[in-house]
C-alpha cells in the first residue's frame, strides 16, 4: 500500500502548487483554446421563460447581482453578518443520526472542507485568524493579530485582500474523503470548496456586502499562516469579503 503523501491525489497537490522561488519562471502548456460557448445549431430549440413566480423572485436579485468586488468599505462587518455567513457556507441544516447536514452538499456527507476566518474588522471581535467550529457554531480563536498583509502577499500581491473585513481560507483534511473514495475524492473535495464558496457569496449580498474568491496563492505561505502541514490538510480556496463601499 503506498504511503499516504505518495498517493497520486495527494502528489497532484503538491506538484500543482504556486512557489514563490518558481512561480516567475513557470510556463503554462501550449494549449489551444476552445469556444466560449458550446451549441447545437442544427437541432430544435425550444426558448426558456423569463419570468419567475413570487419565491423565485426572492433569491433572483442575489443571483443577478453576484460580482466579485475588490472593494469594500472601512466599515466593521457587522457580527451576524458574519454569523450569517458562516451558516449559509457550512451551518448544520439537519441531522440523520450522526450526520449533520450543512447547507452546502459534500460527497458522501463526509465534509472534509475546514473553514478558517482572518478577521480584520468585525464589530465585537478583536483581529485574528479563527476556526469556524461546525458542531458548535462558534468561533474557535487560533492566533491574535491582523493577517491581511500577510495574506495578500501569500495570494500573489493581491492587494485588495488586505482591504477585507475577512478573508476566508478554505482547507481540505484530505483523509477524511480519501479514506471512501481513494484518489477520485480530491474531485470530490474540490466540488465541496466550489459549493461553500458559492453559498458564502450569495449570503454576503444578502448582507449588503460581496466578494471575491481567490485560487491564486503560493500554497505551503497561507498553509503556514493557518498552521497546518500541506500533507493531512492542505489550504484550498479563499474569498476576501467585506461590506460594499
Amino acid at each position: 500500500m503506498p504511503e499516504f503523501a505518495d498517493l497520486p491525489a495527494t502528489q497532484y497537490l503538491r506538484g500543482s502548487r504556486h512557489e514563490r522561488a518558481s512561480v516567475g519562471s513557470w510556463k503554462k502548456p501550449n494549449i489551444v483554446g476552445a469556444p466560449v460557448f458550446k451549441s447545437y445549431p442544427d437541432a430544435p430549440s425550444i426558448a426558456l421563460p423569463t419570468v419567475w413566480s413570487p419565491t423565485e423572485e426572492r433569491i433572483q436579485p442575489f443571483l443577478q447581482q453576484r460580482r466579485s468586488i475588490r472593494k469594500f468599505s472601512d466599515q466593521p462587518l457587522p457580527f451576524a453578518a458574519l454569523a450569517f455567513m458562516l451558516w449559509a457556507a457550512q451551518g448544520v441544516t439537519g441531522r440523520a443520526g450522526e450526520y449533520l447536514f450543512r447547507a452546502a452538499p459534500s460527497a458522501g456527507a463526509l465534509y472534509p472542507v475546514e473553514t478558517y476566518c482572518a478577521i480584520e474588522r468585525v464589530a465585537g471581535v478583536p483581529p485574528g485568524l479563527y476556526h469556524f467550529s461546525v458542531r458548535n457554531f462558534q468561533l474557535e480563536r487560533v492566533r491574535y493579530g491582523a493577517f491581511g498583509e500577510h495574506i495578500a502577499l501569500a495570494c500573489l500581491g493581491q492587494q485588495f485582500m488586505r482591504q477585507a473585513a475577512v478573508n476566508f481560507i478554505w482547507t481540505a483534511v484530505l483523509r477524511r474523503n480519501f479514506q471512501k473514495y481513494g484518489n477520485r475524492g480530491l474531485r470530490y473535495i474540490f466540488l465541496d470548496a466550489g459549493h461553500i464558496c458559492q453559498n458564502l457569496l450569495l449570503a454576503a449580498g444578502a448582507v449588503r456586502g460581496g466578494g471575491c474568491p481567490v485560487a491564486a496563492f503560493f500554497d505551503d505561505e497561507i498553509n503556514e499562516i493557518v498552521g497546518i502541514d500541506g500533507c493531512e490538510e492542505s489550504a484550498l480556496y479563499l474569498a476576501s469579503v467585506g461590506l460594499k463601499p
